[in-house]
């Protein structure tokens, strides 16, 4: 018996076709593909590449002139060529990479035009494709005309890139352009087309399937060990002694390595081997303190995970590092039963600045009217409040202006969303991958970049292995997975 809600066969294969093809209109959009040959990506008042290429002076502040670009875009063709092989490609893009070393930001911003305006898809050829796809769909020529549209779909700046991609600096230089291009974007918009590019390659390039799981320790060389020092974005690696502290006997550090840049982690975690789950980060840093017994280790905190690459935003293996290591960690350690983060709270204070008086609103009246009386205020304010905060150490966690800022800590954790995702960047990190919010912890982290952050306050966000699964699911349905404690605190 057929229900309501199923389809024939051929509807599927339409509505497949139809979401393949919303996808890839999508892309175009993303890529910036004109919707005219010879559109002109430049601002108001500015020349495009095109007329530039045409003229023969040099106009107002424009940094390279019209020979100099038609100079630069005879070398970006001749790489870019489909005659040419890609050995011979990569051969030709070495002199243009050299040049790019040595140009000025105003010069490269020229190049990046020559990308974004001159190395654009055949608008043509793509309309042609695609109603040859349509035509075809439901058909045995489906999947030859399915082929011929990706093939159009692929424009000549990819192609170019692929070939800067050839020569063995030439992973780091495309990293590296797109890392300086980056900034550029909200003031130059037409350079979402060159990035999506990018990106997209890079998505491919560094999958998971073609990266290398490496342990580090102290014996790693010292050239990677400096490496761990600059790129070190949690908590800062404030000597070589505590280094040699963090990759003590009971501590492990793992990082992914892609074999085009053989002695570069691209994001790397430091692993703490404890007996419990840890809540504050002193103990773990504490260059004195002596190694713990790894054989009676019951818990992995994770306490600091770093991307090191800007040129990869947007690509995410971060999930995957995760999961690469609790794998390890079990062939090391089968005793380990817990699996669990130490996390800074980055965006809480900034949160907390926008929502105090929301916050204060919805909070217990008794727990307001303990506040008042430790402030010795008969009516205080969310002001009063706020500004009590701005000397964490003097409180309890029993104290009412703790107990209601882990009461907006749980809120913002566990209840906040922007677009269906975590409020949180380190929240969106984690829960993305399975994890919940498990635990928040007094005075976790009172650095001076710990307070700034999070008034002190860091979370455990805890790895069930069996219910990662359910968790996403979770996430996905726009409910934040949070542990009863956690649920308990946001309700106060």
């Amino acid at each position: 018996m057929t229900t309501a809600t199923e389809t024939s066969p051929a509807a599927g294969v339409d509505s497949a076709a139809n979401s393949w093809l919303q996808k890839s209109a999508a892309w175009l959009r993303s890529v910036g593909i004109p919707t005219e040959l010879g559109s002109s990506s430049a601002a108001d008042g500015e020349r495009d590449t095109t007329e530039r290429l045409k003229a023969t002076l040099r106009r107002g502040n424009e940094a390279l002139s019209p020979r100099e670009l038609r100079r630069l875009l005879a070398d970006l063709q001749a790489v870019a060529a489909s005659e040419v092989s890609d050995a011979e490609g990569g051969r030709l893009a070495e002199p243009v990479m050299q040049w790019y070393a040595a140009a000025q930001p105003e010069q490269r911003l020229d190049c990046w035009r020559l990308l974004c305006e001159q190395f654009v898809p055949d608008v043509a050829k793509i309309g042609q494709a695609r109603q040859r796809y349509e035509d075809a769909i439901g058909t045995a020529s489906m999947a030859a005309a399915e082929r011929q549209l990706r093939k159009a779909l692929q424009t000549p700046r990819m192609r170019l890139f692929q070939r800067f991609a050839v020569p063995a600096q030439g992973m780091r230089f495309l990293l590296d352009l797109r890392a300086q291009m980056l900034p550029q974007i909200k003031s130059h918009e037409w350079l979402v087309a060159v990035d999506a590019d990018l990106e997209y390659l890079f998505s491919t390039w560094f999958d998971i399937a073609f990266l290398e799981l490496r342990s580090l320790s102290w014996d790693s060389p010292a050239s990677l060990l400096e490496k761990l020092i600059k790129y070190e974005a949690v908590h800062d690696i404030r000597s070589w002694t505590d280094l040699k502290n963090r990759l003590d006997s009971d501590r492990r550090c793992y990082g992914f390595f892609h074999p085009r840049l053989p002695n570069e982690p691209l994001i790397f975690v430091e692993v703490a081997l404890v007996d419990k789950m840890s809540d504050s980060i002193a103990p773990l840093l504490d260059e004195a303190a002596a190694a713990a017994d790894v054989n009676k280790a019951s818990t992995a905190i994770f306490y600091s995970i770093s991307n090191t690459q800007t040129g990869l935003r947007g690509v995410s293996f971060g999930d995957s590092l995760i999961k690469t290591v609790v794998e390890q960690l079990l062939q090391e350690f089968p005793k380990l039963r817990q699996f669990a983060t130490l996390s800074p709270i980055p965006g809480f204070r900034s949160w907390l600045g926008k929502n105090a008086a929301d916050v204060w609103e919805s909070a217990d009246k008794r727990l307001r009217a303990e506040l008042g009386k430790a402030l010795d205020k008969a009516d205080p304010t969310a002001d009063d409040w706020i500004a009590a905060l701005e000397q964490p150490g003097q409180w309890q966690p029993g104290d009412p202006a703790a107990k209601l800022l882990m009461h907006a800590a749980a809120r913002y954790l566990g209840k906040s969303l922007v677009k269906d995702k975590p409020v949180d960047p380190v929240a969106r990190f984690h829960l993305g991958n399975g994890s919940r919010v498990e635990r928040l912890n007094w005075a976790g982290d009172t650095s001076t970049k710990g307070i700034k952050q999070s008034y002190g306050l860091m979370v455990n966000y805890l790895y069930d292995l069996k219910r990662l699964d359910k968790h996403r699911n979770l996430l996905a349905q726009g409910k934040i997975p949070v542990s009863s404690g956690i649920e308990a605190l946001a309700k106060v």
